[in-house]
């Protein structure tokens, strides 16, 4: 895809017009006096990173238990992973830089411990209560569950970074109100009646960027991590002409290089292509649409920032890959069985003795709940823990608590 680099920016122009230019935001459900010295945006991205939420991503699996080591990706490093990519997208196509990094480091906030293996489990046991979902989860804790301000409960964050949370991978809804791909989580239903986020709209271009540079990073550094731990070799990537192409094209240029070396200058230029793809595929779509606002951005049918049809199959077949080699890896499978069973056991115990929860904030009033409410209390309460929390509380409530190594 070839990039008009003129129409590049570097920080050191104007927002284009189809950016969100912070100074029309649509405000916050609790309005409040500006800030002197940031834009509401920069507003946003400074509360995301001051949350509970935000410093518990730390101890949150990315693909490997955090004690498999100290090297491997864990949720919050692939959230800043993300959140930079994002800028980078954002800055070459004018966009609001901080809002795109808002987006990214707010979008995996609502994750259980254990990651998808944590959610799957969690949405097994809430399947009489309307299940559970990640996404919604996010909205949760920065409308609700975070309690940091004396007027409000959540961090009250503008629209349009509660839109970019909720909407970053496509609308959902449709014209007429039906969910796209499934039934809207309930969470986000009850929200948007309160502060609309238009569902059945594509979301901004910054949280479109955000979108993309998720399943940049993850694409690259998944393989960096399954490099790492020994599940992928070298033999392997081979199996995507892609990646076949750059080891190629390292080793003619540099032979005899050091595996680290090797495997980090394979995944910068696996990033450079990706990011790169990107903004010639947005600025192409860009001029065809020729939208001269946010919204007309929003209005426009289609995501405008992703990858063009060969890269589209480059990701497809790097997926494919991971999923073979590492996420159904016979003794990944293993580990991840075990901690299905640590989030089912404790979700049980919770739903049993709602006091073991221990803390005023989670066991006040909790005599009063109806199941459902009981439910998701317990949802939120689980889905806030790290692995280790989640590990070490099962350690204290059960007999044996399975080996995750």
């Amino acid at each position: 895809m070839t990039i008009d680099k003129s129409a590049l920016g570097f920080g050191d122009v104007a927002l284009a017009p189809y950016a969100c230019n912070p100074w029309e935001s649509r405000g916050r459900l609790y309005p409040e006096p500006d800030s002197l010295t940031r834009s509401p945006f920069q507003r946003d991205r400074d509360r995301i990173i001051h949350t509970t939420a935000f410093r518990r991503l730390k101890h949150k699996t990315q693909v490997f238990i955090a004690n498999d080591g100290d090297h491997y990706r864990t949720r919050l490093t692939h959230t800043i992973e993300v959140a930079q990519v994002a800028r980078s997208l954002a800055r070459a196509l004018r966009l609001d830089e901080d809002l795109a990094e808002g987006v990214a480091l707010v979008h995996d906030f609502g994750h259980t411990p254990f990651g998808h293996t944590g959610e799957d489990a969690l949405h097994e046991k809430m399947a009489a209560y309307g299940g559970f979902d990640h996404n919604a989860q996010s909205l949760r804790i920065v409308t609700k569950l975070e309690r940091r301000y004396a007027e409000f409960d959540g961090i009250n964050l503008t629209w349009e970074a509660l839109e970019g949370l909720v909407k970053h991978n496509g609308p959902l809804q449709d014209e007429e109100r039906k969910g796209i791909g499934g039934t809207v989580p309930q969470p986000i239903l009850d929200y948007c009646a309160r502060h609309d986020l238009w569902l059945s709209t594509h979301a901004s271009m910054e949280a479109q960027v955000a979108a993309i540079a998720d399943d940049i990073a993850y694409n690259t550094h998944d393989i960096d991590d399954g490099l790492r731990s020994g599940y992928l070799s070298y033999d392997m990537l081979e199996e995507v002409p892609f990646l076949a192409g750059l080891m190629y094209e390292v080793r003619d240029r540099y032979p005899g290089l050091e595996s680290s070396r090797f495997t980090n200058e394979i995944m910068r230029r696996q990033i450079t292509a990706m990011v790169e793809d990107v903004i010639g595929v947005a600025q192409e779509n860009l001029r065809t649409v020729a939208p001269q606002s946010a919204d007309e951005v929003r209005r426009a049918g289609m995501t405008l920032a992703t990858f063009s049809p060969a890269m589209a199959e480059i990701d497809r077949q790097i997926k494919k890959l991971l999923f073979h080699h590492i996420y159904r890896n016979p003794d990944i499978m293993v580990i991840r069985k075990g901690a299905a069973q640590i989030v089912t056991d404790l979700f049980d115990a919770y739903i049993a003795d709602p006091k073991l929860m221990g803390a005023h904030s989670w066991s006040e009033g909790i005599e009063r709940l109806e199941p459902a409410q009981l439910a998701r209390h317990v949802a939120d309460y689980l889905a806030g823990m790290t692995d280790t929390y989640a590990y070490n509380t099962h350690r204290q409530l059960f007999d044996h608590t399975p080996d995750l190594r």
